[in-house]
């Protein structure tokens, strides 16, 4: 059988094809700096104004946020979204690694072939259908067990609860690729020692895996605390400095919905007090992003 012979190229030039694909990823690159440029100048730009008369002391020590009265502490909008994403978190971070291990190292083929595609279905449910389910479903069944003078309607638990279900396939996903990339060499080596699949799941892969799984946990939380339509529909519509989950409380995403929809003056203080609550936002989110690079780059193995 004769082996047909191959032209190869080594002159180093690129082929038409080969540059338009280069410009257009180059131009790719390019749109997505442009945007995020434009979104920090624009959050920039509009919260100028509003730290003009609003100190950075006064922002984040001043436990009321009333802009009736002049009163623009962000505490109770922080803590509410502290509340709902410590919540979201504390339901998924390990819901989604335990499927994550079950997907990577237990299931059939056939079993993984069906939970994958629910977890897919999970993960493209709009958010609002989300904050429908934990306003109807959930909040009715809190107030079963806790008692309806406990729990209020509108309660960050409910909504941490719900938000948790959204977060679950991202964080499964995302640990299961990261389990998935673990050397089978290592798994073969553990089993070789006579170390059950236990053992060499939680021994050897996930520590392996530790990157990818911190980067996927970071992630997740940064999906909580951006979420709005949950919170909006399930959480509370007035800002509040409370720790009680069964209270109701206001998120900053939330108040931006809420107030954004209204009747407010171009140029107010109120307007550009949106655009602060914004900027917060992304320099959480922001710093979440850097956090989950070092670890990434900390904790990665590097496997020849």
């Amino acid at each position: 059988m004769n082996a047909q012979s191959k032209t190869v190229d080594l002159s180093g030039k690129k082929r038409p094809g080969e540059a338009l694909i280069v410009i257009f990823l180059i131009f790719a690159a390019g749109v997505s700096i442009l945007t995020t440029v434009g979104i920090v100048f624009i959050l920039g730009k509009e919260s100028l104004p509003f730290f003009r008369e609003v100190s950075l002391m006064e922002f984040f020590t001043k436990p009321r946020w009333q802009p009736q009265i002049h009163d623009f502490g962000i505490l109770p909008l922080f803590t509410a979204t502290f509340m709902t994403s410590l919540v979201a978190m504390i339901i998924a971070l390990p819901a989604g690694l335990a499927s994550a291990v079950y997907l990577s190292e237990y299931a059939p083929d056939k079993v993984r072939s069906v939970i994958k595609p629910v977890l897919e279905v999970l993960a493209g449910i709009p958010s609002v259908v989300y904050g429908f389910f934990a306003l109807q479903i959930v909040t009715p069944i809190l107030h079963n067990l806790f008692g309806s003078e406990r729990v209020d309607i509108y309660n960050t638990l409910s909504a941490g609860l719900v938000m948790g279900i959204l977060i679950l396939p991202l964080i499964s996903s995302m640990c299961e690729d990261a389990l998935s990339s673990v050397p089978k060499s290592l798994r073969e080596g553990a089993y070789a020692l006579g170390a059950t699949k236990l053992e060499v799941s939680t021994n050897i892969v996930i520590p392996a895996a530790l990157s990818g799984i911190s980067a996927a946990f970071i992630v997740g939380l940064s999906r909580a605390v951006g979420e709005t339509m949950i919170v909006a529909l399930a959480a509370g519509a007035g800002p509040a400095l409370t720790l009680n989950p069964f209270k109701a409380a206001e998120t900053m995403t939330g108040h931006i919905v809420r107030i954004s929809g209204g009747d407010l003056s171009y140029d107010s203080i109120d307007y550009n007090s949106l655009f602060a609550i914004g900027l917060l936002l992304f320099v959480i989110t922001l710093g979440l992003n850097i956090l989950s690079r070092r670890l990434v780059k900390k904790y990665q193995e590097v496997y020849e």
